[in-house]
C-alpha cells in the first residue's frame, strides 16, 4: 500500500491552527493599540492636570515681567516625566521659555485649552494664562506642553510585551495539546489500523485480525469490529469452501451454488463496509460543523470581552474625573482659608489705621491754627508750647499705630505668600510659627483663648513654608470653632522637638474632644461634625495630605471626651530638593 502524502489529522489540525493563529494575531495587535490609547489620553489628561499646578505662579511671573521665575518654571516641567518639551509665550505671541522638543507656535496667544498632534510622535496640550486684576481678566500669554510616542511607549513597553509572550504560551501550548491529542486519537491509532489491513493474509486471513487497542468506543472502534467480522466471515466461507471442495468429486453443481453464496456474502460485506466508510464520511461532516460551531462561540466571547474592556475605561474615566474635581475643591478650600486669613487681618489693619487718620487731621488742622496765628502776628509762647505738646502727641500716637499696621501687614505678607507659593525654602520654625500665630490673631481677638508655642530658637527646616502654615491654621483654628465651640478660655500648646533628622510636633487643645467613631473618620475627606453650618469637612483631610505626601511624613490623632484633641505629627527636617 502505497504512503499518505497528507493525512486527514495533519491536514485537519494544519486549519485549525492557521484560524487560531489568525485570531490570536489579530486579538494581540488589537489589545496592543487598545493600550496606546488608552496610555495617551491618560498622558494628555495628565498634561491638562498640570495646569492647575503652575499656571497661577507663572501667570503672575508674565505679569511681573519675571523672566528669570518664568524660566526656572519651565526648567522645572521640563523634569516631569511625561514632559517632553516646553513652549511658553507672551500676550504678543513672542516666545519666553522654549526648552526641549517642541513645534514653534505662530499668531496670537490660545484662548482656550488645545490638544493637538504634531508630526515625528509629538502630541501638545496648549491653555492660555489669564490674570485677574480688580475683577478683570487679561490674557497674558499661554505654555505648551509637548509630549512623545516615547513617553507612551515606556509606559506600556512591559504590558506589550507581557501581551506577547501571553499570546505566545497560549499558542505554544494549544499547538502542542491539539499535536497530543490528534496523534493519541487519530493519527497513532488510524496508522496502526492501516498497518494491521496492509499486512492482510489471503492464506491465513484469521491471522489478519485488527488488534488495536482502542481507550474510546467511535469511530475507529467500529471500523475495527466490522473490518473483524469480515475476517470472521471470509473465515468462515473459506471452511465452507474447503467443505465444498472436499464434495467437488460428488457435486460440481452444489459447487457452484456454493460459489454463488460465497460471491453474495462477499458483496453484502462489501457493502456493508461501503456503508460503515459513509458513516464515517458523515461524522466527519458533523466535527467539522461542531468546529464552526466552536468557533463561532469563541468570536461571540471575544465580543463579549471587547464590551466589557471598554466599560472599563469609561470606569477609569470617570475615576479620573472625580479625582480632578477632588483636587479643584481642595484647593478651592486651600484658598478659602486664605481668604478667611485676608477679612480678618484687613479688620485688624483698619483700626489703627483708622486712628492714624483721626491723628493726621487733627495735626494738620493744629498746623493751619499755628498758620493763622502766624500770618496775623498773634503768635505767642504759649500758642506755640501748646501746638509742641499736642504735636508730640499726635505723631507718637500716629507712629505708634503705623507701626502696628506695619506688623500686621508684614507678618499676613509672608505668611499668606507661602500659603500660596509651594516653593521649598531654608526658615527659622520659631519665627515663622509666631507670625503664621499672629496673622490668626483677628480670628479669635474676641475670645480667651492662649496658645503656647515652644519650640528651639535656632531651629532651622528646608520645605514649603505654605504647608507648615497650613497646617498649623488648620489645626488651630480647628480648634477654636470645634473644640471651644462652647468655651471661651481655651488653651493650646504646641511642643516642636528635633528628633536626630526629624521634627516632632506635638499639638494638643483642652477642648471638648472627640468620640471613637468620631476619630475614625477624622482625616477622611468631606467628614465634618457641623454638617450644614459651614463646614465642608476637608481641614483634616488637607492636613493628613500635606503631612504624608507633600512633607513625607506621619500623622496621628489622639482624644477622648472632654480631653481635648493631640495631633503628633513627624517629618523630615529637610526635603531632599
Amino acid at each position: 500500500m502505497g504512503t499518505v502524502k497528507t493525512g486527514l489529522s495533519r491536514k485537519l489540525l494544519t486549519r485549525v491552527l492557521s484560524v487560531y493563529f489568525v485570531l490570536t494575531l489579530i486579538v494581540t495587535i488589537g489589545q496592543i493599540f487598545t493600550e496606546y490609547l488608552s496610555t495617551k489620553n491618560h498622558i494628555e489628561g495628565e498634561l491638562q492636570t498640570l495646569k492647575n499646578t503652575f499656571s497661577t505662579s507663572l501667570t503672575r511671573a508674565i505679569w511681573e515681567l519675571n523672566t528669570p521665575q518664568a524660566k526656572s518654571i519651565g526648567q522645572g516641567l521640563m523634569e516631569l516625566p511625561i514632559v517632553v518639551g516646553v513652549q511658553i509665550r507672551d500676550e504678543n505671541g513672542n516666545v519666553i521659555v522654549a526648552k526641549g522638543e517642541y513645534i514653534a507656535m505662530q499668531g496670537q496667544p490660545v484662548q482656550d485649552g488645545i490638544l493637538q498632534d504634531h508630526v515625528g510622535g509629538l502630541f501638545s496640550y496648549s491653555f492660555p494664562l489669564i490674570f485677574k486684576f480688580s475683577g478683570r481678566e487679561s490674557n497674558v500669554g499661554d505654555v505648551t506642553l509637548y509630549s512623545s510616542f516615547d513617553t507612551i511607549f515606556s509606559r506600556i513597553e512591559v504590558g506589550i510585551f507581557f501581551l506577547i509572550g501571553n499570546a505566545i504560551v497560549k499558542t505554544a501550548f494549544l499547538v502542542f495539546l491539539f499535536m497530543t491529542a490528534f496523534r493519541r486519537m487519530l493519527s497513532e491509532p488510524l496508522s496502526e489500523i492501516t498497518d494491521e489491513m496492509s499486512s492482510f493474509n489471503p492464506e491465513h486471513p484469521e491471522e489478519s485480525r485488527i488488534n488495536v487497542v482502542l481507550d474510546d468506543d467511535n469511530e475507529l472502534q467500529q471500523l475495527k469490529e466490522s473490518y473483524n467480522k469480515v475476517i470472521d466471515d471470509l473465515v468462515a466461507s473459506q471452511a465452507k469452501l474447503r467443505g465444498t471442495q472436499e464434495e467437488l468429486q460428488t457435486a460440481n453443481k452444489k459447487l457452484d451454488d456454493q460459489n454463488l453464496i460465497l460471491e453474495q456474502e462477499v458483496a453484502k460485506k462489501t457493502a456493508s463496509l461501503s456503508q460503515i466508510m459513509l458513516d464515517l464520511e458523515q461524522q466527519k461532516d458533523e466535527l467539522i460543523a461542531n468546529q464552526r460551531e466552536l468557533r463561532q462561540e469563541n468570536e461571540n466571547r471575544q465580543y463579549i470581552e471587547d464590551e466589557l474592556r471598554k466599560r472599563n475605561a469609561e470606569l477609569a474615566q470617570s475615576m479620573e474625573t472625580l479625582k480632578l474635581a477632588k483636587d479643584q475643591l481642595l484647593e478651592s478650600e486651600r484658598m478659602a482659608s486664605l481668604g478667611g486669613l485676608v477679612a480678618g487681618i484687613a479688620h485688624d489693619v483698619n483700626t489703627p489705621l483708622g486712628v492714624g487718620v483721626t491723628a493726621a487731621s487733627f495735626l494738620e488742622e493744629r498746623i493751619q491754627t499755628l498758620k493763622s496765628a502766624y500770618e496775623d502776628k498773634s503768635l505767642t509762647n504759649k500758642t506755640m508750647a501748646n501746638f509742641v505738646s499736642e504735636a508730640e502727641q499726635t505723631t507718637s500716637l500716629l507712629l505708634s499705630n503705623l507701626n502696628r499696621a506695619s506688623e500686621l501687614i508684614a507678618s499676613f505678607k509672608q505668611v499668606a505668600v507661602d500659603q500660596a507659593s509651594e516653593a521649598e525654602r531654608q526658615f527659622n520654625l520659631n519665627t515663622y510659627l509666631h507670625e503664621v500665630l499672629q496673622s490668626l490673631q483677628p480670628s479669635f481677638k474676641q475670645t480667651r483663648h492662649t496658645v503656647d508655642i515652644r519650640c528651639p530658637d535656632d531651629l532651622e527646616v528646608r520645605c514649603a513654608p505654605g504647608v507648615i502654615a497650613q497646617i498649623a491654621t488648620n489645626m488651630i483654628m480647628n480648634s477654636v470653632n470645634h473644640g471651644f465651640e462652647d468655651k471661651s478660655d481655651g488653651h493650646i500648646i504646641l511642643d516642636i522637638k528635633e528628633d536626630d533628622d526629624d521634627i516632632v510636633m506635638n499639638y494638643r487643645d483642652d477642648g471638648r474632644g472627640m468620640k471613637a467613631d468620631e476619630l475614625d473618620q477624622l482625616f477622611d475627606a468631606f467628614f465634618t461634625t457641623k454638617r450644614g453650618q459651614g463646614g465642608s469637612g476637608l481641614g483634616t483631610h488637607i492636613m493628613y495630605n500635606l503631612v504624608t505626601q507633600t512633607l513625607g511624613g506621619q500623622i496621628e490623632a489622639n482624644s477622648e471626651p472632654g480631653n481635648g484633641l493631640e495631633y503628633i505629627i513627624r517629618f523630615p527636617k529637610r526635603l531632599d530638593a
